[in-house]
């Protein structure tokens, strides 16, 4: 083999090597407006489109000890390699195929498994990289801070009443035991009912007006002898 292709090989096993993930489409059809197109969108996905020979792909995939893809090289062939988040180059390709009918999504590497086509459309419909993480963080912090305020309150609140029970000189069992005949004197509240005391009240003036009558009665008779 000639060396300028030794180069080459090198060159795409090192870039191979550095990438968690390999996409390989046909790009046959595509103009070269379009090509530039995908490869712009796909830079802002941390990602670049390389055009390479089947021949010099198969044999950097297989020094780079990843999966035979022999069934899979042939016609013209372009990868797709990132720095890291496999699913938003994925997107990516799944957007402008559906926009241009090409490229041809036909097989895929991440951390050494093959990834069929549909397993790539799968990965287009996840959230990004920086999503899941947010999402993750949000989900491992939110039961801890719960967990610290149930803790924590609770301890607070005990804290402050043996405190103040402290501040007074008393022993906590002491205090609770002064509080209990308090809650037990509670029923003494209902006794002494007023009604019985506003019925006596008409006896009271019932007998008073018998008094007051009573010598009136008597005095009528006085005014008869009187006349007699």
């Amino acid at each position: 083999m000639r060396p300028e292709k030794n180069f080459i090989i090198d060159e795409i096993k090192s870039r191979v090597d550095q990438t968690p993930y390999v996409l390989l489409t046909d790009y046959t059809g595509m103009q070269v407006p379009q090509f530039n197109e995908l490869r712009n969108r796909l830079s802002v996905a941390k990602a670049e489109l390389r055009v390479v020979k089947n021949t010099l792909l198969r044999r950097a995939l297989k020094d780079s000890n990843l999966p035979d893809l022999e069934s899979y090289l042939h016609g013209q062939s372009a990868v797709v390699m990132g720095e890291s988040d496999v699913s938003a180059a994925a997107k990516v390709l799944k957007n402008f195929a559906a926009e241009f009918q090409k490229p041809k999504i036909k097989v895929g590497i991440l951390d050494k498994a093959v990834l069929e086509p549909a397993d790539i459309m799968a990965l287009a419909d996840l959230p990004s990289k920086e999503v899941l993480q947010s999402k993750l963080l949000g989900l491992l912090m939110a039961p801890a801070s719960t967990l610290v305020r149930l803790i924590n309150t609770p301890a607070s609140q005990v804290a402050q009443v043996l405190k103040a029970y402290a501040d007074k000189g008393e022993p906590v069992n002491k205090a609770a035991a002064k509080e209990e005949p308090a809650v037990k004197e509670e029923p003494k509240a209902e006794a002494a009912p007023a009604a019985p005391q506003a019925e006596a009240a008409p006896v009271a003036v019932e007998a008073a007006s018998v008094e007051q009558a009573a010598p009136a009665t008597e005095a009528a008779p006085a005014a008869g002898e009187a006349t007699t």
